[in-house]
């Protein structure tokens, strides 16, 4: 075996040199470092390539080499080869350009027509995938062995939906009634696929998920909301998530006032006390029903005033009833927006209960945090639909602002059927 060396800047410009040479003919034997790069000194490398005979070498290799004088930088005659490859495939343009339009068969005696697929072979990849769609089907049908009978109340076709909604947390009543108006709404054309089955599933969804869009104060008038529900919901973050928005975010930077109810725990105002100096806003206190008049005068300033509230059990009836009173004790002629911020972590029913023990609030709309921490959404879409209150708002996290996103019905059904995304808010 014959052993050759070629060096370069770099192993890669030395092997580059060793198969304009030799070609793939030779076998890499060694790789080594013969000079280190310094300041003001390339560096150097060796390798080292074996040959079984040397008539496999090719006649380059062999050949005399040109004179030092005219022979060119390796990159220079890279962009020599690469100017010949574009003059090509400039020649074959110019070629396509004139024989464009022409039939290369003509004058030629037709030989084979051009291959068309049988019928037959047609209707046998039709049926494959109408037999690959009758599996999947097959598949949803049995995702829960303790409950066969379940999937078999309805339509094979449908049993991928009924399986996705049911594990959401759905109310049953409320999925059994959104399959009975599929059943008599959908055209029996799109019942051969599973596919269009869940697409036309998801725009009846979407059409049963009251939203609302909060509009901005227009000039003279404010917007005054009042955020209430149970401890450790995260209302006050929220608060400071909507402080933010309005007075930073938005095409036009709004005045933004706080009020805090939850005297009860003084962390909680402390938190929002930060927040309120933070962002440079005015805050004042409410210890008795009273003073809720005075606060909002306070800050008659403002487009948008925000009220904490003080978090309480569901059950805790007292502490809904102070609410009440604040609410009952305002003098001023600003209309106060109620919104009851829920966990979407929790049952349908839990969230139902809550609804019910805070709806003596006049509740306006619906806010749910920690979309991040559950799986299941079907409960968020029930409540929805069964108080027909409007959503608000959506917390999917605990950053401020960024992870307060206006509620949409294409989102919330995003959720319910494939899991909550956060690229998707």
């Amino acid at each position: 075996m014959k052993m050759l060396t070629f060096t370069g800047k770099s192993p890669s410009e030395a092997l580059k040199k060793a198969k304009m040479e030799i070609g793939d003919e030779g076998m890499l034997i060694e790789t080594r470092e013969i000079r280190k790069k310094s300041l003001g000194r390339e560096g150097l490398y060796e390798i080292v390539i074996g040959v079984d005979d040397a008539t496999m070498i090719k006649d380059t290799y062999n050949k005399p080499k040109k004179p030092l004088r005219s022979q060119q930088p390796l990159k220079e005659e890279t962009k020599d080869v690469l100017f010949d490859i574009s003059s090509a495939a400039e020649q074959i343009s110019q070629i396509s350009k004139v024989t464009e339009g022409l039939n290369p068969y003509e004058g030629m005696p037709k030989q084979q027509p051009q291959y068309t697929e049988p019928k037959e072979l047609k209707e046998i990849k039709s049926e494959i995938n109408k037999l690959a769609d009758k599996v999947k089907i097959i598949q949803n049908m049995f995702w829960d062995e303790k409950s066969p009978d379940v999937a078999t109340q309805i339509p094979p076709e449908f049993a991928e939906i009924y399986r996705l909604t049911s594990q959401s947390g759905m109310n049953k009543e409320h999925l059994d009634m959104l399959m009975q108006i599929t059943l008599e709404h959908m055209p029996l054309k799109m019942r051969e696929n599973s596919a269009t089955v869940k697409r036309y599933f998801q725009t009846i969804l979407r059409k049963m998920v009251p939203v609302r869009m909060e509009s901005t104060p227009s000039v003279g008038t404010k917007k005054v909301m009042m955020l209430v529900g149970p401890t450790g919901v995260g209302k006050t973050t929220s608060i400071a998530k909507l402080a933010a928005q309005y007075s930073y975010l938005l095409d036009k930077k709004y005045k933004v006032g706080l009020v805090v109810l939850d005297t009860y725990r003084i962390g909680a105002v402390e938190q929002l006390m930060q927040y309120a100096r933070m962002m440079k806003l005015g805050i004042e206190t409410v210890v008795d029903p009273p003073e809720f008049s005075s606060a909002l005068e306070s800050l008659k300033y403002c487009d948008y005033i925000l009220i904490d509230t003080m978090g309480s059990s569901p059950y805790d009836k007292g502490k809904i009833e102070k609410i009440y009173e604040c609410l009952s004790a305002n003098t001023t002629s600003y209309n106060i927006d109620v919104v009851l911020v829920m966990p979407s972590s929790i049952k349908y029913k839990d969230l139902k209960m809550t609804y019910d023990n805070f709806s003596s609030l006049n509740v306006d709309t619906l806010m749910f945090t920690k979309l991040d921490e559950t799986i299941g959404f079907g409960n968020v879409f029930s409540l929805a639909y069964e108080t027909k209150k409007p959503i608000s708002y959506f917390s999917v996290g605990q950053e401020v602002p960024e992870d307060l996103v206006t509620a949409s019905s294409d989102f919330l059904v995003e959720c319910l059927l494939h899991g909550f995304n956060r690229s998707k808010a």
